[in-house]
Parts: structure tokens; C-alpha cells; sequence
């Protein structure tokens, strides 16, 4: 089997063209062909793959994390399909309609001197807010800065005191996928590695959930961290990226349209008041190509 390693802004993938490839078992094959010592090395496995008749898109993503669950959606994995699906010819459509498990998204894109994809303007839809739909098992109309006093036990409660400046208030948000945002004064002084997993797999969320901190440096600059549901920490998460510009607008600490800092690289965000979708745009990298025996 053939593939492609991309990454979009440091969040990589092992990219199947399932127009000529075959993948029988995805979720089997994403955990080993994802593992960074004895596989290729990623946060999961996509496939580009042909859309569903009566779609109307050009290409079909479906996404599988590194532990082997399929995802709905991957902001910064579907910037790269964009980019393998028009710099190896197999649709040439601007935008381009990529199919995903949350619906047909629309993509912009813009081309280097060489005539290849250099970046892309992802139409990520409006985000959905209702806790049912996120989904998040609290009877509330919507989960803005609501008071977490109670829901968690965190494994200890010394790094809260340690120069985090968390503000345990929590908003929720889907962008085809579920997202939980706290804000801080400084997300380095965070120890992801132990409260990701643990807010993950909370009981609150029934599907798990995408972890982020977010520290605001002006109503126009954000930096995040996240722990991904099915993958830890990665170095970027586009739809979290999303749900990061969407929960500042609705707690009032950003504007609409942000730069986001993330430790891979820069994304630039806007959710736009004329049709409440969010868009976001960022580069897309391929890095090589190889056989999987």
C-alpha cells in the first residue's frame, strides 16, 4: 500500500488515495501505521477517497486517530486533502468540496509559483452549541464560561496555584466534533499530559472530548495547547482552532477574527457575522512518500 505523510502545521497524518488504494481495515491499520517508533509515525490515518453519489462533493475524507477511533472532522488533515487532491490531479474544482462525517465543506485554496497548493481557506460551518449536539450531558441551553465547581477532580490541584491563572469556567463546542476550551494566563505552565486524558474521558462527554487551553495575549492573538480525543497532545488542531475562535467571541475575551498561536505553526481565524460560518486558513505540507508491507 502506498502513502503520502502530510501535516498541516505540524499536525500529520499518513494520507491513503483510496482511488487506487485499497484499505479493508482502516481502523485496524491507523494504530500501527501511526505509532513513531515502529510505524510510519503520525497522529492518525486518512483516506482520500471517491464521494458518495448524490453528494455533489469532488473527494471523501474519513479520518482515524492514532488509538484507531474515526473521527468526524480534522480542520488542518482536510487542508491537506485539498492539497493531494488538486497537486496530484484528481479534481482540479475551486473551491474544492471535500465529503466528511460532518457534512461537505467548501475550500478555497492558493497556489505557490510551482502551481501546488501552498495553503487553504477551509468554510468550516457554523458551530453548534446546543450540549446535546456537542454532545456534553449537562441540561443547560448552552455551556458559555459555566462554572466547573463540582464536575472535576482534577489529579492534583497544585498546578492550579502553579502560575496557570486557569479560569475554571468552561465553554463547550462542536465543530462536527466536540471541544471543551478553558482560558489561562500561561497554557506552558499547563500539564496537559495529565489533565488531557482525565477531562477526555470524563463522564461528561459521552463521545470524549478535545481538550484545549488557551492563553489571550489581545482581543486579536490567541496562543493554545490541546490534547486531542484518540491521539494526546499534537502540535495543532484546526477544528479546535475553530471552537477557540468561537468560545472567545461568545465569553467576550476575542474578536471574531484571531491569529491562533499553536506549537506547530500559525492558523488564522474568522467567524463571520453574515453567515455565521467560521472560516479558517493555514498552510498544508507534503513530506514524502512511501510502501506500507
Amino acid at each position: 500500500m502506498n502513502f503520502t505523510k502530510m501535516h498541516g502545521i505540524g499536525n500529520d497524518y499518513i494520507y491513503v488515495n483510496g482511488f487506487v488504494e485499497r484499505v479493508d481495515n482502516p481502523a485496524a491499520l491507523a494504530v500501527p501505521i501511526s505509532d513513531r517508533h515502529f510505524g510510519v509515525g503520525g497522529d492518525g490515518l486518512i483516506l482520500i477517497l471517491p464521494p458518495t453519489d448524490g453528494t455533489q462533493a469532488d473527494v471523501r475524507m474519513r479520518m482515524f486517530n492514532a488509538d484507531g477511533s474515526e473521527s468526524e472532522m480534522c480542520g488542518n488533515g482536510v487542508r491537506c486533502v485539498a492539497k493531494y487532491t488538486i497537486d496530484h490531479g484528481l479534481s482540479r474544482a475551486k473551491p474544492l468540496r471535500v465529503q466528511t462525517g460532518h457534512g461537505v465543506l467548501s475550500i478555497d485554496y492558493q497556489l505557490d509559483a510551482r502551481g501546488k497548493v501552498a495553503s487553504a481557506t477551509v468554510n468550516m460551518g457554523p458551530p453548534i452549541l446546543e450540549p446535546a449536539q456537542i454532545p456534553v450531558t449537562l441540561n443547560v441551553p448552552r455551556i458559555i464560561d459555566h462554572d466547573t465547581t463540582g464536575l472535576f477532580h482534577w489529579h492534583t490541584h497544585d498546578w492550579l496555584a502553579g502560575g496557570t491563572g486557569l479560569d475554571q469556567r468552561m465553554t463547550c463546542v462542536s465543530m462536527g466534533n466536540p471541544h471543551l476550551v478553558f482560558f489561562c494566563a500561561d497554557v506552558a505552565k499547563v500539564p496537559l499530559e495529565s489533565v488531557g486524558p482525565l477531562l477526555e474521558r470524563h463522564p461528561l462527554f459521552p463521545r470524549r472530548i478535545n481538550v484545549h487551553f488557551v492563553q489571550p495575549h489581545s482581543r486579536n492573538e490567541l496562543t493554545m495547547r490541546t490534547w486531542e480525543r484518540g491521539s494526546g497532545i499534537t502540535l495543532a488542531c484546526g477544528t479546535g482552532a475553530s471552537a477557540v475562535c468561537v468560545a472567545g467571541v461568545l465569553t467576550n475575551r476575542s474578536d471574531g477574527n484571531v491569529l491562533i498561536h499553536l506549537p506547530g505553526g500559525d492558523l488564522t481565524l474568522e467567524w463571520r457575522e453574515s453567515d455565521n460560518n467560521v472560516y479558517m486558513t493555514g498552510p498544508a505540507t507534503e513530506v514524502f512518500t512511501g510502501s506500507w508491507h
